[in-house]
């Protein structure tokens, strides 16, 4: 065991100084579990690569319910925990530490699969006390995550999904969603389906350094041009934005997305929840030393001086200056190319189960 690492000075975040480089990895080390009493210490050593391990998870249903008043939906569907995208900035990263595990490394490299996640889905959807309504997809990690394309198990979902024409949300920032485009033009034939492509930068370098394994911005602009071109109704996320980082690309980031075929755009402020914050300061250590200050100097003051502000009604869009001004030029950008605020509501009305008795109108 080695000498634990020093922590920041007490005006930023607890940001452990001294991790490493991880290849193709957003965070440098593992902080902290805050429901651990014991942690053991050790160093990462620079550019060493860290192999994904992936669990096999036990849970007897795959739907979650959401209590928050401003996520739009009630129902998600997860097929994974933790996602190997590694986003610096994830605000999902504490739900690993339900499980035991890290926020850091962990979250990214160790997943937890549902391998039955499409028997389990059938289940509680032909269950006589369901009731049809929008699953949102990737409620907590990104079910088109890279072991997605070697396991299928979101397809597998999404077969369930088109079978029994169920409404269904999607939130991705993998292209690899448009390897399931006969299945979602299924649903679109029923207006049972929307798709939004996150896309937090056009520029490849630092896309690649926040989200070290997510498609590049141009693959994300394809595939939002090959969802429209197939009828899919897609928009884009602008999310997270970080003031002083990447808030100067709102308008050419619209431009895009209008160009490619997205109908609708939204956006959210950077989060950074329990140890996000410590992970997301070091990784602006480790490659915008430079920019730093600057970075969490503004997330401060859209955040009443901290860096997390909880709040229902605040913690998507921020408050003060920078919050305003963010907002006016997302406006600003979203109605020069008539883009709605929000995608079309996932409509339940086609809704069957297995061998269920069809109207005449079918």
């Amino acid at each position: 065991m080695t000498s634990p690492p020093t922590r920041a000075d007490s005006a930023g975040p607890e940001t452990v100084r001294g991790a490493a480089t991880v290849r193709g990895r957003g965070a440098g080390f593992d902080p902290q579990n805050r429901f651990e009493r014991l942690e053991v210490l050790h160093e990462t050593p620079a550019e060493e690569a860290i192999t994904t391990t992936l669990f096999r998870d036990a849970s007897r249903s795959v739907i979650s319910r959401n209590r928050s008043p401003d996520i739009p939906f009630d129902a998600s569907l997860n097929p994974y925990r933790g996602c190997e995208h590694g986003c610096s900035y994830c605000y999902a990263r504490p739900s690993h530490e339900y499980l035991g595990l890290s926020a850091g490394l962990d979250f990214e490299s160790k997943i937890l699969v549902k391998d039955d996640a499409p028997e389990l889905l059938r289940r509680e959807l032909t269950a006589p006390r369901w009731r049809a309504q929008t699953l949102a997809m990737s409620g907590v990690t990104d079910a088109y995550q890279p072991i997605e394309k070697r396991l299928g198990i979101t397809r597998g979902c999404v077969e369930v999904l088109a079978e029994l024409r169920h409404p269904l949300a999607i939130v991705t920032k993998n292209a690899l969603v448009t390897r399931d485009l006969d299945l979602l033009q299924r649903l679109a034939a029923h207006q049972a389906v929307s798709v939004s492509i996150s896309i937090t930068t056009l520029d490849p370098e630092l896309s690649a350094g926040m989200e070290p394994r997510a498609s590049a911005p141009r693959r994300r602009l394809e595939a939002v041009a090959r969802l429209a071109a197939a009828g899919v109704p897609v928009g884009v996320g602008v999310a997270p934005l970080v003031p002083g980082l990447n808030d100067h690309e709102i308008p050419a980031i619209l431009d895009a997305a209008a160009e490619a075929g997205a109908t609708f755009a939204g956006f959210t402020v950077l989060r950074l929840p329990g140890a996000v914050a410590q992970i997301f300061d070091d990784w602006l250590e480790r490659t915008l030393p430079d920019r730093r200050k600057k970075i969490l100097a503004r997330v401060r003051s859209m955040r009443s001086g901290a860096l997390h502000d909880a709040r229902f009604g605040h913690r998507m869009r921020g408050e003060g200056f920078f919050a305003e001004q963010v907002a006016q030029l997302f406006e600003i950008a979203r109605r020069k190319h008539g883009l709605a605020r929000r995608g079309p509501r996932p409509s339940p009305d086609a809704f069957r189960r297995p061998n269920q008795q069809l109207s005449i109108f079918g």
